[in-house]
């Protein structure tokens, strides 16, 4: 009998779509790209989450993010995508985190019990501490780089962070991985320079000035890098 799954299963194939129920991936980051990771992979068949977010929906998410409604504005983002993950496959189970996470609270966290790792967050320190750990617990591992202020969907690119370019992002993440001894991280880029933002004086919670961005950009991102862990899962 056909279920929310079948036209998936027509292409992976049984076997796959088992490989996918019992996995268990960790995202850092439920914003307008971690929020359509999430989405794609709860629609792919994924079976279990653990959703890290200290943020709730503000009104400038609308814009890009798949949770940001006038609905949601003041929710937990984390509340939310579970929510919504929930109610696409009634049959994950979702382990929600409101947190920000930094290296001082990373021992909340055991990398061991997943099978994947996303990181979506939008600080350095932050990044680098996930990668380090994810490698430490052998635990595959995947980077969003800059997606702000972006204009063209079509030139993110899936490189090793050691083979990226143009991206300012992908220039500081290279030096500090090769302090760390990180030789290899599975990214997703834009091959685009960074478009100037109009100057609004608006800024972000840690102070710095806040990227612009778009309804498209953001969520190609995440939907790509959904694609890369539903492949590395099943071994494709």
């Amino acid at each position: 009998m056909p279920d929310r799954f079948a036209r998936t299963r027509l292409l992976l194939g049984a076997d796959n779509m088992d490989k996918l129920k019992n996995a268990r991936v960790a995202v850092f980051g439920v914003g307008g790209v971690g929020g359509y990771v999430c989405e794609a992979l709860a629609r792919s068949g994924v079976g279990s989450f653990l959703l890290t977010d200290s943020d709730t929906v503000d009104i400038t998410n609308i814009n890009r993010q798949i949770i940001a409604l006038t609905s949601t504005v003041g929710r937990y983002k984390v509340d939310v995508m579970a929510e919504r993950i929930r109610d696409i496959n009634p049959e994950a189970t979702v382990e929600c985190r409101r947190c920000f996470y930094l290296p001082e609270t990373a021992g909340e966290f055991d990398f061991s019990r997943y099978d994947y790792i996303v990181d979506a967050v939008d600080t350095v320190t932050a990044k680098l501490d996930i990668i380090v750990r994810a490698k430490e617990a052998g635990v595959p591992v995947i980077s969003a780089l800059g997606a702000g202020n972006k204009l063209d969907p079509t030139v993110f690119r899936v490189a090793d962070i050691y083979e990226t370019s143009v991206c300012p992002l992908a220039k500081v993440m290279r030096h500090e991985c090769r302090k760390r001894g990180v030789d290899s991280l599975k990214v997703v880029y834009s091959a685009e320079p960074p478009v100037g933002p109009a100057e609004t004086g608006e800024t972000k919670s840690s102070g710095r000035p806040a990227p612009g961005s778009t309804a498209f950009c953001p969520p190609v991102m995440g939907l790509i890098i959904a694609g890369e862990v539903v492949k590395d899962l099943i071994g494709s």
